[in-house]
């Protein structure tokens, strides 16, 4: 169910600060985003592709999806038709496939890289030294690369109560972004978008420079 008043006020809070807000709709009923939609919201971030390709067929297709789970290169095709931005592509043969899909639609398919920061083993994500190899790949691979754009980079901390070390985690991506946006992809004006910060994490994330935000259960509440 839609907490109408906590949506409201966190997506004008988030517009003050130039923060695009994705509103994690896993799990939570087409209904439930029909409502949501009807309240002004068009970005909606899914784990799953079968869930996400039920709800892009029956839903307003002036929707942006996000994919935001951990994608299977095997299921790049069945979203690469319509989503809006890929946030978890953490391997050079995952971009790859997204390429060839895009390449088969005549279509430019947004992505972000993500970028392992947590503690936990749990979490997807390159290191550092994978990202400049990655880097140097894509430089001089840039030109078959043009079925897909990467717009920037994603990452999630620690599940931590610990503010200090959540807040260090975020500012280690925000520098890394940085350091790419000035080398890699200097050239590259899409490169603008940091996407870090969750609903328990979302006020620290935008501190450390966070401009897109993934939040569900401020929003929807709990999920079964």
């Amino acid at each position: 169910m839609v907490n109408t008043q906590a949506y409201l006020s966190l997506s004008e809070q988030l517009k003050i600060q130039n923060t695009t807000l994705v509103a994690v709709s896993k799990l939570k009923s087409a209904a439930d985003i029909q409502a949501m939609y009807a309240l002004g919201q068009r970005d909606f971030g899914e784990n799953y592709v079968q869930e996400l390709m039920e709800k892009e067929a029956e839903l307003p297709k002036d929707i942006r999806w996000h994919f935001i789970g951990h994608l299977q290169s095997n299921k790049v095709k069945y979203i690469a038709p319509f989503v809006h931005l890929i946030h978890g592509v953490d391997s050079l043969k995952l971009l790859l496939e997204i390429n060839k899909q895009g390449k088969k639609l005549g279509r430019v398919i947004d992505c972000l890289l993500q970028v392992h920061i947590a503690t936990e083993d749990t979490k997807f994500g390159f290191d550092n030294t994978e990202l400049f190899q990655f880097g140097t790949y894509y430089e001089a691979n840039r030109t078959e690369l043009s079925h897909v754009r990467i717009r920037g980079m994603m990452g999630m901390a620690s599940f931590s109560e610990d503010e200090n070390q959540v807040r260090k985690e975020f500012n280690a991506l925000k520098q890394t972004f940085e350091v790419h946006k000035g080398s890699t992809f200097l050239f590259e004006q899409s490169f603008d978008t940091l996407s870090m910060g969750m609903s328990g994490d979302y006020e620290l994330a935008i501190a450390e420079g966070s401009n897109m935000v993934r939040i569900g259960s401020l929003l929807f509440g709990r999920r079964n």
